[in-house]
């Protein structure tokens, strides 16, 4: 996979450049909110912002992409948008006298996630015997599968820590 020359700054906000290969994903809205959004320029400006689960940043949604959200998530009330996925893909558009690629939702409502199973994961951490291999263990997880299973490792390492280390 090739690195775009844009990753290399600290933009706070997903662009085009976002996309891995320049291919569509799939995100799920976490929540929408105005906010003082700096530009490239140094100007300050109040801006409608979308934040999702599966992202790290946010983006900022315009007037287009807001009436397909509002398509998609059946609703024009941006109350009703959290837990909507949306598809978000890459077109070229004209602004400012020139074609610029630019971030739009898709007009696709994507199907549901579908859950992932982690009974593996949690069998192996109720099978470890200590709280070293319990550590280990949990540390060998992505970082999905920690936050899935989480609350059985704090079980299991209460569990396994002995009754006078507990109250210490």
């Amino acid at each position: 996979m090739k690195t775009h020359w844009k990753k290399e700054f600290n933009y706070d906000y997903m662009g085009s450049y976002s996309l891995p290969d320049g291919k569509d994903v799939i995100l799920t809205i976490k929540q929408t909110k105005k906010e003082q959004v700096t530009g490239s320029n140094g100007k300050k400006e109040e801006c409608f912002v979308c934040y999702f689960h599966e992202s790290d940043k946010p983006m900022i949604l315009n007037r287009t992409n807001c009436k397909t959200i509002s398509k998609v998530a059946g609703s024009a009330f941006i109350e009703d948008w959290p837990g909507v996925r949306v598809q978000i893909g890459i077109d070229t558009v004209s602004a400012f006298g020139e074609s610029v690629e630019a971030l739009r939702i898709r007009n696709i409502k994507p199907q549901p996630a579908k859950p992932v199973d982690y009974s593996s994961q949690i069998a192996t951490l109720r099978a470890c015997k200590t709280l070293d291999e319990l550590k280990n263990t949990f540390i060998g997880l992505s970082k999905d599968e920690q936050t899935a299973t989480f609350s059985v490792k704090e079980e299991m390492k209460t569990k396994l820590t002995p009754a006078q280390e507990a109250t210490v």
